[in-house]
């Protein structure tokens, strides 16, 4: 399915839906006539399949108790090897209530209180909240950035991990927001160092399906060939790639027997739950016929992101546009636009933290609802991160608006 097809068929108007992204813009922002870019789902119906799957379901009418069946193994299982190179065995696989969630079991899970964990920034700000949250050490290693570019400082990373004595290290592969697809030997780095020293790695892939160019996602617990797989317990999700986060499912695979019965026992005491069959219902249905419009929904991303760059490499060669090897949540770089050096930090209705004057001018005067960097680590202040999984239209209204604010910006200078 080409571009063209797949917006005509499965672009919608989502306002007035009780959407987080479009309804809820006064509340998180504080203004409800903005261009919505932030939240990380998408502007497109899910797939057919999922659709027809859960009408099926619906028109049952029965939403009793069920189980992991055969059928819904394979298609997981499936999905892995094809595009991933990791098949998982049954007994690995457990099921959670989202992937954030489940990062918040693991902590708790398999760590004490006031133990460190280690993440590198920025990154995915949950990762940061989940620490501090379930009152464990947060261990912050940023990673280094050369002109829209981040990669891992190794010597940093495992400094941090010895001098803070960390016991697990949250990896986010493919990064959100730097947009990176880490390779197989960045991974096993980081990987190798953590096993030496005894951390525990828990991997959320959740954008594993948002691969761009010639880059390759690989699942932790396949990286040299399983050598780190007992240290690795590997989440993720249909939902980012299939735009179903609703209906909170995910799934876990622990393939060392030992923390498989650790989680299991925590979850009995903890977080004994049963299977939500829409859930099921729709994944299984996304990794069975869903390929197709998977492959249309990448070809919109990859042609928003192109023609992003292309406009602000050209118009405004002074934002930096970062990398999207992967995800659709690209950063760009505002500093040589708007000097957010010892700027005040405001706080907006959702609480999140600001710089003023980058506020001022993506809000107030472009006009859009970004995430802003500073949510992911301090040394992404005076960065924007964009959602591209939307029209066209938002992707040129967006990028229309920043061309014309920050030409006037920096003729002020």
């Amino acid at each position: 399915m080409n571009r063209e097809e797949f917006i005509e068929k499965y672009a919608v108007d989502r306002k007035s839906t009780r959407s987080l992204k479009w309804d809820y813009l006064k509340q998180c922002f504080g203004d409800a006539d903005l261009v919505p870019m932030w939240v990380a789902d998408m502007d497109f119906k899910t797939c057919e399949a999922v659709q027809e799957a859960l009408k099926e379901r619906v028109d049952h009418g029965v939403f009793g108790y069920t189980y992991i069946s055969d059928s819904y193994y394979k298609a997981v299982f499936d999905w892995e090897e094809t595009h991933f190179g990791y098949r998982p065995k049954k007994e690995e696989l457990r099921l959670g209530t989202g992937v954030v969630p489940s990062l918040y079991l693991f902590v708790n899970c398999f760590t004490q209180p006031e133990d460190a964990v280690i993440i590198l920034t920025p990154v995915y700000y949950p990762f940061h909240e989940c620490v501090i949250n379930c009152n464990r050490k947060l261990v912050t290693c940023d990673l280094n950035y050369d002109n829209g570019y981040f990669s891992v400082d190794f010597e940093a990373f495992e400094k941090a991990i010895v001098e803070n004595e960390v016991k697990m290290f949250l990896l986010c592969s493919p990064h959100n927001p730097i947009g990176r697809v880490w390779t197989e030997t960045e991974l096993e780095c980081l990987l190798d160092i953590c096993q030496r020293h005894k951390v525990l790695v828990i991997s959320d892939e959740i954008h594993q399906d948002f691969v761009f160019g010639d880059r390759k996602h690989m699942a932790a617990p396949a990286v040299a060939k399983g050598k780190y797989a007992d240290n690795t317990v590997l989440v993720n999700a249909a939902s980012k790639s299939f735009n179903t986060a609703a209906l909170i499912h995910a799934n876990i695979y622990i393939h060392n027997p030992e923390l498989r019965r650790t989680f299991d026992q925590y979850r009995k005491v903890h977080n004994e739950t049963t299977q939500n069959i829409m859930g099921l219902t729709a994944t299984e249905a996304a990794y069975t016929k869903g390929a197709r419009w998977l492959d249309g929904l990448r070809s919109v991303i990859q042609a928003n992101y192109d023609y992003m760059k292309k406009e602000l490499n050209e118009k405004v060669p002074e934002i930096t546009v970062c990398s999207m090897e992967g995800t659709y949540l690209p950063m760009l770089d505002m500093r040589k636009v708007i000097d957010t050096t010892d700027d005040k930090i405001i706080h907006l209705p959702n609480g999140k933290p600001v710089e003023e004057s980058l506020f001022d001018f993506v809000q107030n005067k472009c006009r859009l609802a970004v995430d802003y960097g500073s949510w992911f680590g301090k040394n992404a202040g005076g960065f924007i991160r964009l959602n591209l999984a939307t029209t066209p239209e938002n992707v040129e209204r967006t990028v229309s608006n920043l061309i014309r604010e920050c030409k006037k910006q920096i003729e002020q200078k």
